[in-house]
């Protein structure tokens, strides 16, 4: 019989302790009912774990059943499903007469709990032998006067009726009359159901009588109609039209949990436009009046499939959909303007642009006097909304000139990552719409004094450099970047600064002597003049903390933005300005309607600028010192501009191709950029919306006219609903070999138990199915597996035990519950009972015996997928998570891309670095990886190698992550797969049938 169990009970903390059965026996005969309990649920727990007691049965209906309290009759009902009920011949026991007779007074209790109670139980039981004679009493609780004993009886019935259907085969007749004269919802509902489940022509028949009343029924009732509409609907109903109209009215039910299964069904009754209009704006209510994130991210899931089945059919409701940004929670925000931007066309974008510029000078208004968090979301919320607004103006060229000027004004924004969005906007639209080239520039000139970041000023710059081409154009953006770098040369103003500062020390105003004496250092003691015309003397060490003070105070001094970022150490921002300083001095060079004066003013200028910034990199004004490949740079744009007078006599050649590389390579290389960009895009978006071609001859083929059995049929049928439903295709199934690569040996071929186990992965779950080898003459009894786990694994059942006679084998299962991702092991044993040799008697004691298993470790590969995110995405999660891995390179690969390529099949990470900037050879290569794991955990990578001139691969590959296991499992699994293709000699090769049949002796 099955000993299926359907309750769990939790064990108490003195529940490991063994008892024998006269010790239980002795407690149950207590007249104690707290300490009744207790021991019944030792025994509840302990028959759980495979040991059953029998003995314990009549001394439990001895001293247990007559108790009339609560607690120990409902721990009764858990003990009745879990206590053997048949003796060694497969007859019930006579015990049970004795249990059956106390269920029937139960059933005929006054007290409608324990009459409710006993038929909630009574769904649990199978035996037919124990259910007969209790039918009677349950058909009486029907009438019964309370609501909750009738409504367990109704599902009392309907089980009985779906396990022995002979026992109460007037079922569906007793429901029909039942519905009839009920009054409360919550019976009618379970009754409606026993017929829609056992009777579907009686469920249609009376739901046909009560057709009115549906968009008034209660909210459980009207579930159950929505269930038995979907299940009819599967087929060729005359009563369609009635079912949609009355799923229709349903869709405005005041309950959420009607109104999503509600919109779920009219989907599958009919695609008219109307219904899937109905369908989305149900949807849409639910997801912005529904409180729980986690539903809204259901309902936005389920938007989303619909509008990808319906294209354009519901693109006038975004506006209705973008509502759903005032939830609170930034995933919920995601996720539905992720859909609203592809409900995005030509006849809304100015609305939804204007919407989200709405938005987002809320996130400006509400950033004033908030806390930590919510200027925390404010600056997530303010970055996905300029985000959103880039895709609508790039996708739709009417609206750039009108979001443009409104994004340009968070330049100046303290959050970077929002600023730098903006400007990477900014440089899209300069680029891609000469006609607003001309007033963005005006307008970004403009901004020059509002910026902070570094970032955001190279580029800038670079849009300065590369789009001013006509006088006034340059003129203008020379004074601009003039203003924002202030007084040059930058040291000669740095140091009257510090001048002033100086003579600020003493009292008034001093003068050329005074000052004088404070500048002058000299050994042990320094001579300073005071206000009043006498002398003082100042130590060295006073002098030298004074001088380290004014220095301080005059790098805090106010300063124009790109002095400042200078002077901080910011020289690559410096060798930005220098280049876009040399393009715009060489396209003013070109122009004819410039004179020559003029020309060469600017040009010494720009030198001069350029000359300042790397004196000053140099000196003690400077936070650090100025690196030597910015100062390369920054010579090479001097001695480029210096060298622009003698072109006239000197090397045109040479000339034109300065020419080349300033003012035309750059701006081709990020066009270029930009339309392979694009072209990635519509390759994803083409590939997602690939419709498989079908040619005018392809033969048809007709599954009803093909020649099959019919078991051939239906299996077929079987097979293809069950491919759909997990959505896993006959090509990705494993094959026999990819089977015999995930079983485990678990014991030797030596031991008397031979055990080996075939390890399936399922998402959270891990499936065990361990087979068990009896290698032995002898019968094994109470062979057990005992499943223990290091990580976070749990072992979620106990396997069962069994008797395994001479050569037998035996088939076990577990499962393993997985909650994170990370290696983690699976160990145990095997322990069994055997009888002494020699001795044939079943008198014989038996001999406890254990096989130790060999351990099972969980491949962190299963969970972790190939994901894609963002460059800026990515440095906000390389820079936000704190545990890193650093693993070295140590190969026998000789080609960096193959070790590229191994690394991400070996890791199941996808390359985020496009693959043009990966093309060619240079001895170097870098790039950067990414994956997620099926709990929502980032895993980051980066891979930077170089190749030695030997031949050789040397580098390092550093992992990120936010918890600590996956950056270790991760670094662990990529030091075990770092061996090139001649490591293993099997690698790259398939097995034959030679190897599978060796595999398999």
């Amino acid at each position: 019989m099955d000993t299926t169990a359907y309750t769990v009970v939790a064990p108490t903390e003195d529940s490991g302790v063994e008892l024998t059965p006269s010790e239980l026996r002795g407690i149950l005969q207590k007249a104690d009912d707290e300490v009744k309990l207790q021991t019944l649920r030792r025994i509840i727990v302990s028959s759980l774990n495979g040991q059953t007691q029998p003995t314990l049965l009549m001394p439990i209906i001895q001293y247990v059943l007559p108790s009339k309290s609560k607690q120990i009759k409902k721990m009764l009902h858990f003990y009745w499903e879990v206590c053997p009920k048949y003796d060694e011949k497969g007859e019930l026991k006579q015990e049970m007469i004795l249990v059956v007779n106390a269920i029937r007074n139960d059933l005929q209790h006054p007290n409608e709990y324990i009459r409710g109670s006993t038929l909630r139980f009574l769904q649990k039981i199978k035996e037919p032998e124990l259910l007969e004679p209790l039918v009677p009493s349950i058909r009486l609780c029907l009438e019964h006067r309370h609501s909750y004993v009738r409504k367990n009886a109704v599902f009392c019935i309907y089980s009985i009726y779906q396990r022995h259907e002979a026992m109460i085969s007037d079922a569906p007749e007793v429901m029909l009359t039942f519905l009839a004269a009920e009054a409360d919802s919550t019976c009618r509902r379970n009754a409606f159901i026993l017929l829609s489940h056992t009777a579907p022509t009686k469920a249609i028949e009376y739901l046909m009588g009560v057709f009115e009343t549906i968009a008034s029924m209660d909210e459980l009732m009207q579930l159950a109609v929505i269930e038995l509409i979907r299940k009819e609907c599967k087929g060729e109903s005359r009563h369609k039209t009635k079912y949609i109209r009355a799923i229709s009215e349903l869709l405005s039910a005041p309950s959420h949990a009607v109104k999503y299964e509600a919109a779920i069904t009219l989907t599958t009754l009919t695609q008219n436009s109307a219904a899937i209009k109905a369908t989305a704006s149900a949807l849409i209510e639910l997801a912005v009046k529904e409180s729980d994130n986690n539903v809204k991210l259901i309902v936005l899931s389920r938007l989303d499939v619909l509008r990808t089945k319906h294209e354009h059919v519901i693109d006038t409701l975004v506006m209705d959909l973008l509502r759903v940004l005032t939830a609170p929670d930034m995933e919920v925000r995601r996720k539905g303007l992720g859909i609203a931007l592809q409900m995005v066309s030509s006849r809304n974008v100015e609305e939804v642009v204007l919407l989200l510029r709405k938005e987002l000078m809320k996130t400006v208004e509400n950033a004033n006097g908030a806390g930590n968090t919510t200027q925390e979301r404010n600056i997530e919320y303010r970055q996905l909304l300029i985000q959103s607004i880039h895709q609508c103006a790039i996708r739709f060229s009417e609206v750039a000139s009108k979001v443009v000027h409104t994004l340009m004004e968070f330049l100046g924004d303290s959050s970077n990552p929002s600023a730098i969005d903006v400007i990477v906007f900014v440089r899209e639209v300069v680029e891609k719409f000469p006609d607003l080239r001309s007033t963005i520039i005006q307008k970004l000139l403009q901004t020059y004094p509002q910026i902070k970041s570094g970032k955001v000023f190279r580029g800038a710059l670079w849009i300065v450099g590369e789009y001013c081409e006509g006088k006034d154009e340059i003129e203008d953006a020379l004074s601009h970047i003039r203003q924002v770098v202030g007084d040059v040369p930058i040291l000669a103003a740095e140091e009257r600064l510090l001048q002033q500062e100086e003579s600020k020390e003493s009292n008034g105003q001093p003068d050329d002597e005074s000052a004088a004496a404070v500048t002058s250092a000299a050994k042990g003691s320094t001579a300073r003049v005071r206000a009043d015309g006498t002398y003082a003397t100042e130590t060295a060490f006073n002098s030298e903390s004074s001088v380290s003070a004014r220095l301080e105070a005059v790098k805090n001094a106010t300063k124009p933005p790109l002095r400042s970022l200078i002077l901080l150490g910011d020289f690559y921002t410096a060798t930005v300005l220098s280049s876009s300083l040399t393009k715009l001095i060489m396209r003013l060079n070109g122009l004819s309607e410039v004179d020559a004066g003029h020309k060469n003013a600017r040009r010494a200028e720009a030198m001069l600028l350029m000359t300042s910034v790397v004196r000053v990199g140099q000196s003690k004004f400077a936070a650090a010192t100025i690196d030597e490949d910015s100062q390369e740079r920054i010579l090479e744009c001097i001695e480029t501009l210096a060298g622009l007078q003698a072109s006239e006599g000197g090397s045109v050649q040479d000339d034109d191709a300065v020419q080349e590389v300033f003012l035309h390579d750059t701006k081709a290389a990020y066009a270029k950029m930009v339309e392979a960009e694009e072209k990635k895009k519509a390759e994803i978006k083409a590939q997602e919306s690939k419709v498989k071609q079908v040619q005018p001859d392809d033969m048809i083929s007709f599954r009803q006219l093909a020649k099959k059995s019919a078991a051939e049929a239906e299996a077929e049928d079987a097979e293809r609903e069950l491919t759909q439903a997990t959505g896993v295709s006959e090509r990705a199934k494993e094959d026999f070999v990819g089977k015999l690569n995930r079983v485990v040996q678990l014991t030797g071929f030596s031991d008397s138990v031979y055990a080996e186990a075939y390890v399936n992965v399922q998402q959270f779950d891990i499936l065990l199915d361990v087979l068990i080898v009896n290698q032995t003459s002898a019968t094994l009894q109470n062979l057990g597996i005992e499943f223990a786990t290091l990580g976070d694994l749990k072992l979620v059942e106990r396997p069962s035990t069994h008797t395994l006679g001479p050569y037998a084998f035996q088939s076990i299962k577990a499962t393993i519950k997985v909650s994170s991702t990370e290696t983690g092991v699976i160990f145990g044993n095997i322990i069994y009972e055997v009888t002494e040799k020699g001795h044939k008697t079943s008198t014989a004691a038996p001999e406890s015996a254990c096989v130790v298993l060999n351990d099972i470790h969980v491949d962190i590969m299963d969970y972790i997928k190939p994901a894609s995110c963002t460059e800026m995405q990515f440095r906000s999660m390389w820079t936000e998570f704190e545990w890193e891995n650093k693993v070295n390179v140590n190969t026998t690969f000789s080609d960096l891309h193959k070790y590229l390529q191994h690394m991400m099949k070996s890791t199941n990470m996808a390359c985020l670095t496009p693959s043009a900037s990966l093309a060619g050879s240079c001895g170097f290569l870098s790039a950067n990886l990414y994956a997620r794991s099926l709990f929502g955990e980032d895993a980051l990578a980066n891979v930077s190698i170089e190749q030695l001139d030997d031949g050789t691969v040397q580098g390092h590959v550093r992992i990120r992550a936010k918890t600590q296991g996956i950056a270790l499992s991760l670094g662990d699994r990529i030091t075990v797969a770092q061996k090139g293709p001649s490591a293993d000699d099997d690698e790259g090769r398939d097995l034959d049938a030679e190897d599978v049949g060796d595999l398999l002796l």
